[in-house]
Formats: structure tokens, sequence, C-alpha cells
């Protein structure tokens, strides 16, 4: 089970930040698949629709593609801004959320014979004085993402899904 996410103000005032991490025994090249295809996100996380509205480079998922992710047709749209393959996803907020400013990173490290998931996302209040309430509910959804990316991985990997 990996630790709860660490919430933390960042730098700036109205600047917040959040980190997850997580923990799967699959290596990075078998996790990386689940997070790089906007089209899996649904198979591990609680979103009902994922998938791309432009395809980037390198196709489909790469630098530039905008990424669509809905829970009951409310949800997202994303541009992948790094694409490091099996290790970096970068990505910003489009529209779907009322923060300004957001950015996500996800990191996939070698950890033995695993991987070690920290996904950290970094935001700007576009309301004064809400920073600490989206703060709450964006360390539930990162946590909640990075733990179930290694869950789901490890699943595979045992041979479950």
């Amino acid at each position: 089970m990996s630790p709860p996410a660490t919430p933390s103000p960042a730098a700036a005032p109205g600047r917040w930040s959040v980190e997850a991490r997580a923990r799967s025994s699959a290596p990075p090249g078998q996790v990386w698949p689940l997070l790089g295809e906007a089209g899996r996100w649904k198979e591990w996380s609680f979103l009902t629709g994922t998938g791309l509205e432009r395809t980037g480079d390198p196709p489909p998922d790469g630098v530039g593609a905008v990424r669509r992710f809905t829970r009951f047709g409310i949800g997202s749209r994303e541009e992948v801004v790094a694409w490091d393959p099996p290790h970096h996803l970068g990505y910003i907020m489009l529209t779907g959320f009322p923060v300004r400013n957001y950015r996500a990173d996800v990191i996939l490290a070698p950890d033995g014979s695993g991987t070690a998931v920290t996904w950290s996302a970094t935001f700007d209040e576009k309301i004064p004085a809400t920073g600490h309430l989206m703060r709450v509910v964006l360390v539930r959804m990162v946590s909640g993402f990075a733990s179930g990316l290694a869950a789901y991985a490890d699943r595979l990997l045992d041979g479950g899904g």
C-alpha cells in the first residue's frame, strides 16, 4: 500500500502542489502502456470514458496529444507536454477543473524488479481562497491514480485483470 499523497502549498501565494507515491511489482515497461495510452486509463481508474481528441508526436499519445477523460460524461481535457517512455509523462489541464496552470508529472522509476510511481501536480487558485479545497480534491484524485495504476499493473503481472 502506498503512503497518502503529500499536500503542500508551493512557493508562490495561490500556488499549490500535491504528490502521491505507489509501487508496482511490474517493471516500468509494463506499467508505461497503462499510463501512456489514454484509452487504457478506464481499465485502472475511476474514469468511465478515456480517449484522444487529437493525436500527438509520436502518434498517437505523444507530445501535443489532447486527451479527454470523463466519469459519467463530466470530465477534463488535458494536453501531453512531456513524453519519455517508459519513465515520464507530463500533462497540463486545458478544461474541466476550477484551477489555473495545472500541470502533472508522472515518473515511473525502476525499483528493484518493480516500479516506483511518483505522481505530482501543481496548480494555481482560479478563485481566491479555494486552493485548500482544490488541494483536498486533488490529493484524493492523484493518490487514487497512483495507487490504481500500481495495483492494476500488479494484477496484470499476476495474470489477473
